[in-house]
Parts: C-alpha cells; structure tokens; sequence
C-alpha cells in the first residue's frame, strides 16, 4: 500500500466517524423532542391558572410552561399594539395582532390577539379589528418569548416586529412586561371574529430516528467501501505476482544439438 492509499483510508475512516457522531445528534435531538413533547401533553391536561401562580414571581414563560393555559384580566392598551409581521399559520402568510393587557397588579403581558391573513401583496393589514374596552378576561396559552437566532425583529419598530419577546418589547414600550406572551383561545367580552385562530402544538416525533438512521448508514457504506477496494487491492497485487510467467528451461545450444545428432 502506498501513502495515497493510506490518506485515502484515513479520510474514509474520518467519515465515517463524522457520519457516527451525525446519526448519535439526531438520537440526542430525538430524546429532546420526546421529553419536550411530555410536557406539552402534560401542560395541555393541566387545569386554567392565573398566570402568576403559573410562572412565579420572575414572570419568566419557560419551556416548562409552554401551552399551559392560563387566565389574565386586564385592560388593553391599544395604544401600545404591535402588528407582527412576517407569520404563516397553515402555510397562510399574513399579520398577527399583539396587543399588552394591563393587569391590575401593575404589570402587562403581551396577547397575541389572532392572525390576519394577507390579501394580496400588502405589507399591512388592511384593517385591524378594534379591542374591547374595558375590562377583558382572556383564558390562552402560555408561550416563551421568541428568539431567532441570528434573525432580528424583536425590537418594535414603528409599530411592527418580526418577534414576539417580552423583554425587547418591554424596553420599547415602556411596560413592566411577563417574559413571553399568551395566544387567545376564550376572551370575554368575546374576540373579533375576523382573527383566525392558531393551531395546537405537532406532538410527534419528527425525522429524527430516521435522520439517525439515514447518518448509520452513510458510515457502513463508508466502511462497507473501505473494506472492498482494500480487498480489491490485495488481490490485485497477488494476482500480479502470480500471473507472472513461467521460466522457461534453457535450450540447448546449438553445438549440443549437433553433437547429438553425430
């Protein structure tokens, strides 16, 4: 074996470890989904609350408290509402509506009203329902603030945003705001209809097992192939030894071929 083929197993070898560790991701990914799907199931079996006995005196939405259903009552600040743009629900592009309900505690939490499809190629909503006036009970779920990332907009400007986030918002608007929001599923008096509701939470397991899957068997082709062409080259190189010809015996010189014919 020469160095090039060295390299070559090294880099295979190389891989399919890179391949192994891939497919043990997607397993710890999986586990993740699974425990984050028991609490979901979990929250959505639980009893209405008020949000305070909920999320404690931090007012922080944890994981752990996503799609609990929790009772506020309050007044709407319309003057402080924020039209979120950029949202698809059931692959339907539009708006989302937030609006902070003060409570009488002090404190606001951000409600996401509904979703406002687009119609056409606004940037805006046409209209916006107006909100009640007075004083409003709303039982929803509990949702944490939106992070994305390397995507920005969770800072309201000019009246829009591309994320809900309670701290941002807080900065902003001046409130002392819960640190996450809560989505309409009763109001009273009762929401506008001409808001869409939004979907309940995807309790499955997603692609990972099979992303797993897909990742294991990328590293045995790797080896699987690793270990045929090393085999395809020892033979080649017995097959050449052995296919060498064989020697021939010396022919007697032609002063011996005479002397026997004497």
């Amino acid at each position: 074996m020469n160095v090039r083929w060295i390299a070559a197993a090294l880099a295979v070898l190389v891989l399919a470890g890179v391949c192994v560790q891939l497919g043990r991701w997607q397993l710890h990914r999986l586990d993740e989904r699974k425990a984050r799907n028991d609490v979901t199931r979990t929250n959505l079996a639980a009893p209405p609350a008020p949000i305070d006995q909920i999320v404690g005196p931090q007012g922080v939405v944890g994981d752990q408290h996503a799609w609990r259903t929790a009772v506020v009552t309050g007044t709407f600040d319309a003057s402080k509402q924020i039209v979120m743009r950029y949202r698809n629900v059931d692959d339907r592009p539009g708006f989302e509506i937030v609006t902070p309900l003060r409570l009488a505690d002090g404190k606001a939490v951000l409600v996401d009203r509904g979703f406002l499809a687009r119609q056409g190629a606004e940037l805006a909503p046409l209209s916006i329902p107006a909100t009640p006036t007075g004083e409003v009970t709303i039982t929803g779920r509990l949702q944490r603030s939106e992070r994305g990332g390397r995507t920005t907009g969770g800072t309201p400007d000019d009246g829009t945003a591309r994320l809900i986030n309670g701290p941002d918002f807080a900065k902003v608007l001046g409130l002392n705001l819960y640190d996450g929001y809560l989505t309409v599923d009763k109001q009273e008096p009762a929401n506008d209809p001409a808001f869409g509701a939004f979907p309940g939470p995807e309790i499955d397991d997603g692609p990972h097992f099979f992303y797993a899957l897909q990742w294991f068997f990328f590293a045995l082709l790797a080896l699987g192939g690793l270990v045929y062409f090393s085999r395809q080259e020892g033979h080649g190189g017995k097959s050449a030894g052995d296919g060498a010809a064989p020697e021939s015996p010396a022919e007697p010189r032609p002063e011996a071929r005479a002397g026997a014919a004497d």
